[in-house]
């Protein structure tokens, strides 16, 4: 029996019931598996954890997630950045890794759809290095290193393997505008590709991903691009494949890895019962699987588990069996327990 600490940002607005969702599902591991256990440490960071400590994510919270085997993120609201982005660089999670699939009875451009966008997670423009040069001009400096781009191109090409699907790699950039930056990009892609030569592997810039992930998006495998535009094509990804309620995340290190759903806090719809649990299921199932990659003895049962979670979700909106987001009757609550029944 093999023990994991998992630290669970409640967050913002629907977060705490994804949150509870969350919790239950885990527990009904911990309830019905032979092997591993999760041990949840309840974490308190973003908007509320702002006003009542007067930071977003307090120390004893920040101490808490580096205690843990992995961490868990509902969504979080306004101060979202103060938080991710601090743990992205503490623990250097190099990949943002966003799966965006086509669900049955769920409205998509083609239900063929199947791929994953990985996108550098710690470079580019998103440093937030802006300059005032006066009050009507403004410089951002964008960062591009070999060492990142050869660690996100690296991980894109085992990622290809691993999902064993089309086998494609297709390098996103703008290298023929950016010709330094994206240059060093590209180059590196390239560098890395000439190793794997079972991948099929492609570029395109990145006006013209974005409208072949409309045109012709089940072409797509995993799409290996930069922070500001994986940022921006992934989201269109994940529409594109049915909606944001249904999109997972996970942001991987060397050693750590935080899960959460790509869509935000949507306080418009907190504390009414009608939030979508699927994208935390979903970001639990890419937890497992990378929790499977690091531990040998459980291997088989966690990605056993994981397995089931998207089995269970398939089976559920085949019968219809949905939020109101996606088109359904079903309330968080009565959609999480419907969930654990068929998890047997």
């Amino acid at each position: 029996m093999t023990h994991f600490t998992i630290s669970l940002i409640r967050g913002d607005g629907i977060g705490p019931e994804l949150a509870n969702s969350a919790t239950s599902l885990l527990n009904w591991i911990n309830d019905n598996c032979v092997g591993p256990r999760f041990k949840i440490l309840e974490v308190e960071a973003g908007d509320a954890a702002k006003e009542k400590y007067g930071v977003a994510l307090p120390d004893f919270s920040f101490d808490a997630v580096k205690k843990s085997d992995a961490c868990l993120k509902a969504p979080v609201g306004e101060y979202a950045a103060d938080v991710i982005l601090v743990l992205r660089r503490y623990f250097d999670l190099y990949a943002n890794v966003r799966p965006a699939k086509s669900y049955p009875n769920v409205k998509s451009l083609s239900q063929f759809i199947d791929l994953v966008t990985v996108r550098e997670n710690t470079e580019d423009v998103y440093l937030g290095w802006e300059f005032a040069i006066d009050d009507e001009t403004v410089i951002a400096l964008r960062l591009t290193t070999a060492k990142a781009s050869k660690q996100i191109a690296e991980y894109a090409f085992r990622e290809a393997m691993r999902r064993n699907k089309g086998k494609k790699v297709v390098a996103v950039h703008k290298a023929n505008v950016m010709r330094k930056s994206d240059g060093l990009f590209a180059g590196i892609c390239r560098n890395v590709a000439s190793k794997y030569p079972e991948i099929n592997y492609s570029e395109l810039y990145v006006d013209a991903c974005a409208m072949n992930l409309i045109r012709n998006p089940e072409e797509f495998d995993v799409i290996l691009t930069s922070n500001l535009f994986g940022d921006i094509i992934s989201d269109e990804a994940a529409q594109v494949a049915g909606g944001l309620g249904l999109s997972p995340a996970a942001n991987v290190g060397q050693d750590f890895a935080l899960f959460e759903p790509v869509h935000g806090a949507a306080f418009d719809i907190a504390n009414k019962n009608v939030a979508n649990p699927s994208s935390i299921f979903l970001s639990i199932k890419l937890m497992l699987e990378w929790l499977s990659e690091k531990n040998e003895k459980n291997y088989g049962e966690l990605k056993m588990i994981s397995s089931r979670i998207e089995k269970v979700l398939i089976e559920l909106l085949r019968e219809n069996i949905k939020t109101k987001d996606v088109g359904g009757t079903f309330h968080t609550d009565e959609f999480t327990k419907e969930f654990l029944r068929r998890m047997f």
